[in-house]
Formats: structure tokens, C-alpha cells, sequence
């Protein structure tokens, strides 16, 4: 039987490229987003591989996760996959400078959006004893960097809702897994920079970063094993980095 996969931030970066490999692998999709336009550009593209179906919303508002969720047509209210995926980072400032609107979307978007939607299609999940949650983490979730501290401060919290999550749903036959990439080069860093491309580009000059592509493959591999068997914690970098600060630049 085919299974269907929900995937958040699924219009740009990891989530797209995720998007991509499983409608090349006969994996129904769910995309969501925040901008439809590419939305629909997405679901034209992969709808030729797979059955594809778009829910715009914002991850950060608890209204628009339950509506959208609830709208979904019946041939895709069972969800197999969840690839929380959705996420953001907001400034690069000392703690005492930093700006409490970007505190607060990452807060949001990172934890409060995760949660949301986790909260909205785990019950179905536990009703048949049978699901994998994916949660796209961040080496910030394993450490903390110099200004990144509310950002890593989010992170860690989705490291411990991974550990939390594989624990409370053990018993209901759900795997339960998080990746944690390293320098990957998609929109994140111009999203950060409030949209300073030559500050962006920066980030990923000197060597090769991770490609979104490099991620998805490493997520199908994880979803794709016997069930007997969860990659429940993966850290990736580039083999140019190290650790979030020791990046081996040319």
C-alpha cells in the first residue's frame, strides 16, 4: 500500500528536495507552506509522479494547523510520514542585543510550530500503532555558538521533543527520528540576514556545504528501513566542517 507523507516547509530548501525524492519513490505527498504560488508550482511538477495535495498555513499559528489539517481531503487523512521540517532563523546577535520578535519566531516557528502539528496527526497515529515523525534538527541543537543563542535554544528544545516523543510514543509501535544538519545551503542564512544575499553567500564560500538533495537522501534512506529499525539521532556536516564554529575554508 502506498504511503502518504506530511512535510511543513515544503516549498523551498530541505523540505522541497524531500518533497521530490519521495514522489520519485511512489510516495503520496502533503505539502505545506506559507506561499501558495510555489505551492502550486510544486504540486504541477510532482503530480506527475505521485499524488500530490497542498495546505497553505503557517506553522506558528495553532488555528490555521488545526483547519488546514482538518480540511484534507478523505483519501489523505491517513498520514504515514511526518517530516517536521518547518523552521527558521532570525539574526545573529549577542544575548543582550538580541531582537525579541526574532526570539519570538523562532520560538514559535521551531518549538510552538512542531508541537502543533505533532499534537494534530499523532492521535491518528497511535490509533493504528503504526507511524514514523522525522524532526529536521540542527547541529545548534547539539551545541551552542557564539550569537546563536536563542536559535540553539530552540533547536535543543526540538532535540529533546525528538527524545520525548520517541519515548511517550514507544509503546504505540511509532519510530521515532531526527537529523541534524550541519552547513546546508538553501534560503536559511538570507532568511537570518533579514535578506542580506552578500552576507548569505558568505556563509557558504570556501568550501562545499551540504545541498538540500544531501539531506533528503539521508531522510528517505532513514524512513525506508525495516520497520524493526529507527536511525532515531543523525548529525551531518559537510566534510568541510567540524563543528558549528570549525569550518575548513579554502
Amino acid at each position: 500500500m502506498k504511503q502518504t507523507a506530511f512535510i511543513t516547509g515544503a516549498t523551498s530548501g530541505i523540505g522541497k528536495a524531500t518533497a521530490e525524492i519521495f514522489a520519485k519513490n511512489n510516495i503520496r505527498l502533503i505539502l505545506c507552506g506559507r506561499r501558495a504560488e510555489r505551492l502550486q508550482e510544486l504540486q504541477h511538477k510532482l503530480s506527475k509522479l505521485t499524488q500530490v495535495t497542498t495546505l497553505q498555513f503557517d506553522v506558528s499559528k495553532r488555528n490555521e494547523v488545526e483547519k488546514a489539517i482538518k480540511s484534507l481531503p478523505e483519501n489523505f487523512q491517513q498520514i504515514d510520514i511526518l517530516i517536521n521540517n518547518a523552521g527558521n532563523a532570525h539574526g545573529l546577535s549577542t544575548i543582550q542585543d538580541g531582537n525579541i520578535d526574532d526570539w519570538d519566531a523562532m520560538m514559535d516557528i521551531n518549538v510552538k510550530g512542531l508541537l502543533y502539528v505533532s499534537k494534530a496527526l499523532i492521535p491518528q497515529m497511535t490509533e493504528r500503532n503504526n507511524g514514523f515523525i522525522v524532526n529536521i534538527g540542527s547541529i545548534a541543537g547539539k551545541e551552542v555558538y557564539p550569537n546563536g543563542n536563542v536559535y540553539c535554544a530552540s533547536k535543543h528544545a526540538v532535540n529533546a521533543l525528538n527524545k520525548a516523543m520517541r519515548i511517550d510514543l514507544n509503546k504505540h509501535n511509532i519510530r521515532v527520528s531526527a537529523i541534524h544538519p550541519g552547513a546546508v545551503e538553501t534560503e536559511f542564512s538570507e532568511v537570518r540576514f533579514k535578506g542580506d544575499v552578500k552576507k548569505a553567500k558568505a556563509v557558504y564560500t570556501g568550501y562545499k556545504a551540504l545541498q538540500a538533495e544531501d539531506i533528503a537522501d539521508i531522510i528517505h534512506f532513514v524512513i525506508t528501513r525495516p520497520y524493526h529499525v529507527n536511525i532515531e539521532d543523525l548529525v551531518v556536516y559537510p566534510t568541510a566542517q567540524a563543528t558549528a564554529t570549525i569550518m575548513n575554508k579554502n
